[in-house]
This record gives structure tokens, C-alpha cells and sequence, in this order.
């Protein structure tokens, strides 16, 4: 009873912040199921790293001495030192995506380059008001509504806000439905998000489909050499779904590896959300940063298309842009509502589709640019 009462009374408001912070994202994830494979046990490891002297990081053993904790271990082997993690998340995505949408409507590859707007916009903002510079990259990727390359560019960038940042990329992936259709109203008006788009698919061949992961990794290794480990993991994920030969090992990256390394990652993140680390001011800035590089994302894509309608023959519903962004399939599922909302007759699924898997590539590459400038 006594250890009991001297291990509440160490205990910090910054704690009590702490284990409120991971109550909430333990009942996003079971209540309302954001992201829930991610922000339960990052929600849950939360609160294990506040616990007063706890077990999980560092720690000092009779006869060992000082030796890791199971969540510092999982940080510094799976993130901090290797960026594994990301990494192998990556292949697992790559593996669940099909490219055949975009592959067989190419210009789609224009609104993906164009929803990263946000992500450049936020990075000068960052800065100006006094963000390091390597903080304020960090930032900005939020924007990309990708968790896996946000927590692997700010960890590879020594961030100071790793935590806050991996927090804010999930959150805001899984708040997509309510972010998106608030950011596209502000630059839009019904008649726009009427605009039909009728889908004639192309046949893409099954040669295609192999050659584009591997084209697609010697072009980003071209032009940003940083972004290799990340794009080329997802298209090596890619490559085994659509080769043909390894069906089983397609299924277990989409599967058993993609869960297995979710749930390990949920774990080594909340090592960055100690409350001495967690609990500032400028984790709030960064919060606040994120959503706003995720905003200007989506109207960066809108406002795109709008632009690319005055030189079209054919419309394209500005909506599509906002599939641009790397929040797949969420993005896309949002637009089709949306569209169905503005005209009952305006199915725009496989269009958003296609800008949401070229949103994939454009986030990663955009990750590897930022890399390349700021490491």
C-alpha cells in the first residue's frame, strides 16, 4: 500500500494530460473505429511510458543494470535507428493497392502531384513563425495524410514532435469524412460538384501493371534519390500483388505483415508521447499545423482542377482533385458522396480512385524531396 501511495503522489499533471490523451484515442479507436488498428495501441502505450518509473523504457535491473524497456527497444530498433517499421508498412500498402484505375486513366497522376500543395505551403508557414527548419518539414508532411511517411520523415529528421506528429497524421486520416467535405465546400459550389464524369476504362495489360512499379521506382530514384526506401518499398509491395507467381506472399503483406507491423508501430510511436516530450505549447502548433497542411492540401487539388477546366474540352468535377491527397480509400469514398449528394446520377468513385493511388506515389516522393532538402 505504501509503494501504491508513493507512486501516485510522483505522479506530474503532465502524467495526468498524458493518461487523458490516451483515453481518447483508445475510445476513438473503439467508439467512433478511427484508425483503430493504430490509435489503440498508441493510445494504450500512451498511458504505459507515463507510469511512474515504468517498466516499458528505460530501467534499472539488479544484477543487469540499466537495460530498455520493451516500448524504447521497439522505438530505437524499429524507428529510430532503422526506420524499419515505415518501411515495412510500406510493402504491405503497396500490396493492397490497385493501380489499374490510374494506370488506365493517366492524367490522374497530375491531381496526386497537386494535393501536396498543403505540404510546402505549411513548411514555409512553420518557419516563419519560428519552427527549426527540420520542425517545420516535419510539420508539413502531415499534410500528406500518410502516417507511415510523416512519422518516417520526422523521425529521419530528428524531430522534436515525432510523437505530436504521428498523433496528428492519424487523426487526421481518420477524421477525413469530416475534414474533407468542410475544406472542398469552402471552394466549390454545388453546380461544380455536380459536374459528371463519365468512366470508359481502358484495358491496362498485365505487363503494365508489372513494369509500373518498376518504372515508377528508377524515376522517383532520378529525380529524389531520398524517397528510394519509400517508394521503392511500396512498389516492391505492388510489384508482388500484381506479378502474378506470389499470390500467398500478396496476401500475407496485405494481411499478417501489415497488421503485425500497424500494431508494433503503435506501440514504438507512444514512446515519443512521454509527457515531458509531449506536454508543451508547440505541440498544440503542431497539431494546429498539420490540419492546416491538410486543408490547404485539399484545396491546393481542388483549386487545380478548377484551373485544368479552363483549358479542357471535357470537365473534370474540381472534387477530383481533393482525391489527390495520400488517404486512401477514404478520399475517394468522400468525393463519390459527395458527387452523389450534388447529382444522383454523378458517380465519381473510379476517378477519385485513381487521383487517390496517384496521391499514394506523390506523398512518398514528396517525402523523399523533403528528405533530400533537409537532411
Amino acid at each position: 500500500m505504501e509503494f501504491l501511495w508513493e507512486g501516485l503522489l510522483s505522479i506530474t499533471w503532465q502524467q495526468v494530460v498524458m493518461y487523458v490523451v490516451g483515453g481518447i484515442l483508445i475510445w476513438l479507436a473503439i467508439q467512433k473505429e478511427y484508425e483503430p488498428a493504430l490509435l489503440l495501441p498508441m493510445g494504450f502505450g500512451a498511458i504505459l511510458v507515463n507510469l511512474p518509473a515504468s517498466g516499458v523504457i528505460d530501467q534499472m535491473t539488479q544484477g543487469v543494470g540499466q537495460t530498455h524497456g520493451i516500448i524504447q527497444w521497439l522505438f530505437e530498433n524499429g524507428i529510430e535507428i532503422s526506420e524499419a517499421f515505415p518501411l515495412l508498412l510500406f510493402i504491405g500498402i503497396g500490396a493492397m493497392i490497385d493501380f489499374g484505375p490510374l494506370l488506365s486513366n493517366p492524367k490522374m497522376f497530375l491531381f496526386g502531384a497537386a494535393a501536396q500543395f498543403g505540404i510546402f505551403l505549411t513548411i514555409l508557414l512553420a518557419a516563419t513563425i519560428g519552427f527549426d527548419i527540420r520542425d517545420a518539414a516535419s510539420a508539413g508532411i502531415i499534410g500528406a495524410a500518410d502516417g507511415p511517411t510523416a512519422i518516417l520523415v520526422s523521425q529521419v529528421l530528428r524531430s522534436n514532435y515525432v510523437g505530436a506528429i504521428a498523433v496528428a497524421a492519424y487523426s487526421y486520416m481518420a477524421l477525413v469524412p469530416i475534414i474533407q467535405p468542410f475544406a472542398i465546400k469552402l471552394v466549390t459550389t454545388e453546380k461544380e460538384r455536380a459536374i459528371e464524369m463519365p468512366y470508359h476504362p481502358e484495358k491496362v495489360s498485365r505487363g503494365m501493371r508489372i513494369l509500373f512499379p518498376i518504372l515508377v521506382s528508377v524515376i522517383a530514384g532520378l529525380v529524389a534519390p531520398a524517397s528510394v526506401a519509400l517508394v521503392g518499398c511500396l512498389m516492391f509491395g505492388n510489384l508482388i500483388r500484381e506479378c502474378g507467381v506470389l499470390s500467398r506472399l500478396s496476401e500475407t503483406a496485405q494481411n499478417e505483415l501489415a497488421n503485425l507491423i500497424t500494431l508494433l508501430l503503435g506501440l514504438s510511436i507512444s514512446f515519443s508521447m512521454r509527457a515531458d516530450q509531449f506536454v508543451r505549447p508547440e505541440t498544440l502548433l503542431i497539431l494546429g499545423l498539420g490540419l492546416f497542411a491538410f486543408v490547404f492540401d485539399t484545396i491546393g487539388g481542388v483549386l487545380f482542377a478548377k484551373v485544368l477546366n479552363l483549358f479542357c474540352k471535357e470537365k473534370v468535377n474540381p472534387m477530383i482533385g481533393a482525391a489527390g491527397i495520400s488517404a486512401f480509400p477514404m478520399s475517394a469514398r468522400v468525393v463519390e458522396k459527395m458527387g452523389v449528394q450534388a447529382n444522383n446520377q454523378n458517380h465519381l468513385l473510379m476517378h477519385a480512385v485513381g487521383a487517390n493511388v496517384s496521391g499514394q506515389i506523390a506523398s512518398v516522393v514528396a517525402g523523399g524531396i523533403i528528405l533530400g532538402f533537409f537532411m
